[in-house]
């Protein structure tokens, strides 16, 4: 089984590849852009993987809670940016984001779950009003959602793998995180 699985993961990771070199105008062009965006900044991925760590500290439910929070609320945010809600300190949200989850994580904080959801949630819509507003104009709103939607949800899993992984030291993650989240608010990063 193990085989077959990575045999249709190499499979569709060649047609992907092959399909994002077409020069057209298109979807994979749309979801390639979107899954890009969220990789492509520091900022983005402290978040992201901050987002899995803390999830991963709090346990149970929340382990799939707290991300999908996250997710859903993105896209929502994504909705704003792509039609040009203004929503102020943006930058600020997400740069906060970073420190506050990394806070969390090195002091092990035990929120309640609708709590944690509900934070992660309120950052996640200054990532996505970033995500949408940068989105590219030829861009199909659909798939490019997609794109960043599916970017997130693999660092959100990296994230909590690392801090399901690493419980012990997870504190000091958090503390990495929110060091380079004061790096980049200060341009040191």
């Amino acid at each position: 089984m193990k085989k077959i699985l990575v045999s249709l993961g190499g499979l569709v990771a060649m047609a992907t590849a092959a399909e994002a070199h077409v020069d057209t105008p298109g979807h994979t062009h749309d979801f390639v852009s979107g899954f890009m965006h969220p990789v492509g900044g520091a900022d983005h991925i402290l978040a992201m993987v901050a987002v899995g760590v803390f999830a991963a500290i709090l346990g149970g439910r929340a382990r799939w809670l707290v991300p999908l929070s996250f997710v859903t609320m993105m896209l929502a945010g994504g909705m704003l940016g792509f039609v040009g809600v203004a929503v102020p300190f943006v930058e600020a949200g997400i740069i906060v984001s970073i420190i506050a989850l990394g806070a969390a994580i090195a002091l092990e904080w035990r929120a309640p779950m609708v709590l944690a959801a509900a934070l992660v949630g309120l950052f996640a819509v200054f990532h996505g009003v970033a995500h949408g507003a940068e989105m590219p104009v030829e861009a199909s709103a659909f798939t490019y959602a997609f794109g960043f939607a599916s970017a997130t949800a693999l660092l959100h899993g990296f994230g909590l793998g690392l801090g399901l992984s690493l419980l012990r030291v997870a504190k000091f993650s958090g503390i990495a995180i929110a060091l380079a989240g004061l790096g980049l608010a200060s341009g040191w990063l």
